[in-house]
C-alpha cells in the first residue's frame, strides 16, 4: 500500500481536487468517507498549477478487470496528452536499502531513470494494474515507468516519503515529504484502520450475498 499511501499524501499535499471516480460492477460495493463526504475509493485527482493528475484505489482491483483498466488509463492518458505514466509501488525485502528500482517502458524512459539514480530492474516479475500497464505502455511505446522501493512494511510512511522524493525528482514538481515522515507513526494507523474497514466490509458483504436471510 506504499502506492496509494504516495498518491494520497500527494494529492492532498499538493491541493489537487478530485475531477472523477472510477466504477465498474467489478469493484467491492464500497464508499469511502472522508472528510464527512462520501466518495468512491478509487479516485482521480487533479492539479492545473502542476500538470499533474493523480489516480488511485484503496482497495486492491479485482484481477479480472486489470486488463481493461489498464488499457482504458492508456486511452484517457493519450487523449490527455500526458506526457508520462508513473506508477509507484514498494518490494517487500526483510532487510531494506535506500535503492530506488524501476521499470521503463522505452528506452528513453530507462536513461531518465538512470539518470535520477533509479535502479533498473533486468530481470523478474511485477503484477497487478502496475504491472499489466507498463506491459501495454511498452508495447505502445508509450511513456511510462513503475518506480519501486525496498520496505519491510506494506504501509511504510518512510519508504513512500524516499518515493516521493524520487519522484519529485523526475516530475520536476517539489512535494514536501517532511510531514510525511514526521507523521509516520499516525499515517500508518489511519492507513491500516482504513484499510481494515474497507475488508471487512466487503467480507460482511460477500457472507451477506451467500446468507441473504441474515441481511
Amino acid at each position: 500500500m506504499v502506492g496509494t499511501i504516495c498518491a494520497s499524501y500527494l494529492a492532498d499535499k499538493l491541493g489537487m481536487k478530485m475531477i472523477a471516480h472510477l466504477s465498474s460492477s467489478h469493484f467491492p460495493p464500497i464508499s469511502a468517507i472522508h472528510d464527512y463526504k462520501p466518495v468512491s475509493p478509487a479516485r482521480i485527482y487533479a492539479s492545473e498549477r502542476h500538470d499533474l493528475v493523480v489516480l488511485f484505489s484503496e482497495f486492491v482491483i479485482p484481477a479480472e478487470i486489470v486488463y481493461t483498466l489498464s488499457q482504458e488509463i492508456i486511452a484517457w492518458s493519450k487523449k490527455k496528452h500526458a506526457k508520462a505514466i508513473y506508477s509507484l509501488a514498494a518490494i517487500a525485502t526483510q532487510e531494506p536499502k535506500d535503492t530506488v528500482h524501476g521499470i521503463a517502458s522505452t528506452p528513453e524512459m530507462a536513461e531518465v531513470l538512470k539518470k535520477h539514480g533509479v535502479e533498473l530492474i533486468k530481470e523478474g516479475a511485477t503484477q497487478g494494474v502496475s504491472g499489466v500497464l507498463i506491459a501495454e505502455c511498452a508495447a505502445q511505446r508509450f511513456p511510462a515507468a513503475n518506480i519501486m522501493v525496498q520496505t519491510s512494511n506494506p504501509l511504510d510512511p518512510k519508504a513512500s516519503a524516499r518515493l516521493l522524493d524520487k519522484l519529485s525528482e523526475l516530475i520536476g514538481v517539489p512535494i514536501d515529504t517532511k510531514a510525511l515522515i514526521k507523521e509516520g507513526e499516525n499515517v500508518e494507523t489511519r492507513m491500516r484502520e482504513a484499510m481494515e474497514k474497507m475488508k471487512a466490509l466487503h467480507s460482511d458483504y460477500k457472507a451477506r450475498e451467500e446468507n441473504p436471510m441474515y441481511a
